[in-house]
C-alpha cells in the first residue's frame, strides 16, 4: 500500500501552502543524495517526499487526492513523477523541477554543481473509450509520432558555457555590479551542441518517428481526465530526458445507458399489459446483458436498482449501481375491441 502523501510530509490534511513547502525543504535536506551518498533508502525517501510536493503544492491535484486518494493519479493520472506505464522517477527532473525550493545556488546547500538536463517537450493525444472499456479498465495501443534523436547522432560540450547549460553575465548598476545567470542560447541550456549528424536528421540531430505506445488505463476513469505515460514524449537534444504523453480521456456514447458518476440509468419501456400482469425483461449492462423481473401492478416512475452493476469507483470504493427507470407505455390509437375492452374494465 503506497504510503499518505500527507504522511511522508508529516503535515495535516488541512496544512497551509507554506507549511507544506517548509516540511517539503525539511525532508529533503534530511534525505539529499549529496548528504546521503550511497544510501539507498534515504534516496528512494527523497523521491518520496519529492512525489508527495508535487501533488500537494499543486492547488488541483491536490484537491483531486483529497478526493481519490493515489487512485487519482494512478496508471498516471497526473502526478508529476510517477506517471504510469513506465520508469520510476527521475532524480534530475526533481532537480530541475524543485531546485529553486531552497533558493540559491544549489539544492538545499548541498549539489551545487548539479546541471539539470533539459527535457523534451510534452505530446497530447485524446482517446475514445466505450462505457465497457471504462467499466473493465483496458489497455490501448496508439501510435504516436515523437521526435527522437537520430541513430549516429553525437554530440559535443558546449564551447559558449563549457558544459554548464548556464550563462552568467555580470552587469555594471547604479546599486553595484549584478550577476545574472540564463540559459545558454547555443545549446538551450542542454551544455551540449552538434558534433555529428545523418543528412536526414534536422539541424538538433533529431528525427520524426512513429511509435506504438501501450497505455494502462484504470476502471473507473471519468470524462475530460488526464493521463500520464512518462519518458514517451519527445526527446531532446544533447544530455536530456524524454518528455511525457499526456492522455484525455473522452467517453463515447452508449445505446441505452446513461453514465452520472459512478452510477447508470436505463429507462426500461413495458407495455400497459405487461404493467398490468408482469413479465421479465433483458437489459444491457457493462458486462452483458441481464434479465430483470418486473412485479405485476406496477407504476410507471417505478426505478429498480441493480447494485454493483454500475462503473467501478476510480478509488476503488466499489462500484456504483444501475438505475432502472419503469416507464409504462400508453397507447395512442386502439381498435374497436381494445376500447370496448377498457370501457367494460374501467
Amino acid at each position: 500500500m503506497k504510503e499518505d502523501f500527507y504522511n511522508i510530509l508529516g503535515v495535516s490534511k488541512g496544512a497551509s501552502a507554506s507549511e507544506i513547502k517548509k516540511a517539503y525543504r525539511k525532508k529533503a535536506i534530511e534525505f539529499h543524495p549529496d548528504k546521503n551518498p550511497g544510501d539507498s533508502k534515504a534516496e528512494e525517501k527523497f523521491k518520496q517526499a519529492a512525489e508527495a510536493y508535487e501533488v500537494l503544492s499543486n492547488a488541483d491535484k491536490k484537491a483531486k487526492y483529497d478526493r481519490f486518494g493515489h487512485q487519482a493519479f494512478e496508471g498516471g493520472g497526473g502526478s508529476g513523477f510517477g506517471g504510469f506505464g513506465g520508469g520510476g522517477m527521475n532524480m534530475d527532473d526533481i532537480f530541475s523541477q524543485f531546485g529553486d525550493i531552497f533558493g540559491g545556488g544549489g539544492f538545499g546547500g548541498f549539489g551545487g554543481g548539479r546541471r539539470a538536463q533539459t527535457k523534451g517537450s510534452n505530446l497530447r493525444i485524446r482517446v475514445k473509450l466505450t462505457l465497457e472499456e471504462i467499466a473493465n479498465g483496458v489497455e490501448k495501443k496508439i501510435k504516436v509520432k515523437r521526435k527522437k534523436v537520430a541513430k549516429g547522432t553525437t554530440y559535443k560540450t558546449c564551447g559558449t558555457c563549457n558544459g554548464s547549460g548556464q550563462v552568467t553575465r555580470i552587469q555594471n548598476t547604479i546599486l553595484g555590479r549584478m550577476q545574472t545567470s540564463a540559459p545558454c542560447n547555443s545549446c538551450s541550456g542542454s551544455g551540449q551542441t552538434i558534433d555529428k549528424k545523418p543528412s536526414n536528421a534536422d539541424v538538433h540531430g533529431m528525427l520524426q518517428t512513429e511509435e506504438t505506445v501501450s497505455i494502462k488505463i484504470p476502471a473507473g476513469v471519468l470524462e475530460g481526465m488526464q493521463l500520464k505515460v512518462s519518458g514517451k514524449g519527445n526527446e531532446a537534444p544533447g544530455n536530456s530526458i524524454s518528455g511525457d504523453l499526456l492522455v484525455a480521456i473522452e467517453e463515447l456514447p452508449h445505446a441505452t445507458l446513461q453514465r452520472e458518476g459512478d452510477n447508470l440509468h436505463h429507462d426500461l419501456y413495458i407495455s400497459f399489459s405487461d404493467a398490468v400482469l408482469g413479465t421479465s425483461k433483458e437489459i444491457d449492462t457493462v458486462n452483458g446483458k441481464v434479465r430483470i423481473k418486473i412485479e405485476q401492478g406496477v407504476q410507471s416512475g417505478k426505478i429498480l436498482r441493480l447494485r454493483n452493476k454500475g462503473i467501478p469507483s476510480i478509488n476503488n470504493y466499489g462500484s456504483g449501481d444501475l438505475l432502472v427507470h419503469i416507464n409504462v407505455w400508453t397507447p395512442k390509437t386502439l381498435n374497436k375491441e381494445q376500447k370496448e375492452f377498457f370501457k367494460k374494465n374501467v
